[in-house]
């Protein structure tokens, strides 16, 4: 009876994220990321026209833009990706969450003694220019997308830069990210949609 309720409460705090804890030094993975990270485009949208910019047309405007916007730049924590359909701007809160996503991803990795990595951002603001280029490429590419707004940010879920010569499995450090991004979405700081198809995590601030 006792065992049955000790499960029980492992199974009730980890609430469909993670599996519960097996064996003590045994890494447990986190699991159903789709159906866990399912925000649609609908409350990414609300969020993003809420506290984003104004579309602008093109990386002219980013100046000119309704709101300030930060440039995001590449450190040790994260690496921006080669940008093709999106320039590297965000609003100042999208950028903080960014910056409190990197840092918690690398303080969950050492306290799972594991290596360090740098996540890899691979799409934020899109201009309108740029929405209609990724249209011409990917017919079901959103006209509507949140990436508009400076609000949203994509980070890859299958890809890392190992910060020294240790290496860490992708599925380990995609576990960890996963776990960071739940803890954030559980706290109503950002939505997250799973992307199977483009390889990332598709992040929006609240």
């Amino acid at each position: 009876m006792r065992k049955w309720v000790w499960r029980l409460f492992f199974l009730l705090a980890l609430g469909g994220g993670c599996k519960e804890p097996s064996k003590p030094g045994t890494f447990v993975y986190f699991k159903n990321y789709s159906s866990t990270f399912n925000d649609l485009n609908d409350k990414h949208l609300a969020a993003a026209k809420q506290y984003g910019i104004h579309p602008i047309a093109s990386i002219e405007e980013v100046k000119r833009a309704s709101r300030p916007l930060k440039e995001v730049a590449s450190g040790r924590r994260y690496q921006v990706d080669k940008l093709t359909h999106s320039i590297p701007y965000l609003v100042s809160e999208a950028h903080e969450l960014l910056e409190e996503i990197a840092e918690n991803f690398q303080d969950s990795l050492e306290a799972k003694h594991l290596p360090s990595h740098a996540l890899i951002v691979t799409s934020l603001l899109r201009t309108r220019a740029d929405v209609k280029k990724l249209r011409g490429k990917n017919g079901n590419a959103s006209a509507n997308s949140a990436h508009l707004f400076a609000t949203t940010f994509d980070i890859a879920h299958a890809r890392y830069k190992p910060l020294g010569r240790e290496r860490a499995s992708v599925d380990k450090l995609k576990s960890v990210l996963a776990e960071v991004l739940q803890d954030l979405r559980r706290r109503r700081r950002c939505y997250v949609r799973y992307e199977y198809k483009q390889v990332c995590f598709h992040i929006t601030v609240r």
